[in-house]
């Protein structure tokens, strides 16, 4: 089996991602004009930082031009993190997502839109969303192997469980019309 320049460079960066105490989640050569643009996402359990990621790319940097991975042509560097809409492929990009809703494409065809609520290395518990907002969510048990793809969606004004709480604390104190 030949090993591709991908996963030399792969082989390069694990050990300076697992030093900087990141996980190396994508590595990506394209050709931009008369150069190569070298596209790498790290991420960590708690998100990574700006700071993280300048310091692993400067290493990066200096191993790339340290070793004969990218020849002798010119190439362009980007770190980063996988963004707000990350895929799901691994059972720890799961587990990241935990309380975030995603858009999951099963293996036979259905496609349903979930808040992630608990991940294991076997699968997902997931609260499945109503069709057009009938009925009440459910509970669903998902293994991974049921799963052809899946994505975080990104959510604008989102209410997490304190406002919620509060907001009908408001309701339940306020005036109930009577006199």
């Amino acid at each position: 089996m030949s090993t591709t320049h991908t996963d030399r460079l792969r082989a390069l960066l694990e050990p300076l991602a697992v030093q900087a105490g990141l996980d190396l989640e994508d590595v990506k050569v394209t050709k931009a004009g008369n150069r190569r643009q070298v596209q790498i996402d790290v991420d960590t359990d708690g998100g990574v930082d700006m700071d993280a990621i300048a310091e692993f790319s400067r290493a990066v940097g200096e191993a790339l031009d340290a070793s004969d991975v990218m020849g002798d042509e010119p190439y362009l560097l980007e770190v980063g993190s996988p963004g707000a809409e990350r895929p799901l492929v691994l059972p720890r990009h799961w587990q990241r997502a935990e309380g975030r809703l995603a858009k999951i494409h099963l293996v036979d065809g259905g496609e349903l839109v979930a808040r992630v609520l608990e991940a294991d290395e076997a699968g997902a518990l997931v609260e499945v969303q109503p069709v057009k907002g009938r009925g009440r969510p459910k509970e669903r048990r998902l293994e991974y192997v049921e799963v052809a793809r899946a994505r975080v969606q990104v959510e604008f004004n989102r209410k997490d469980d304190e406002q919620l709480l509060d907001e009908a604390a408001d309701f339940d104190e306020g005036d109930d019309g009577a006199e």
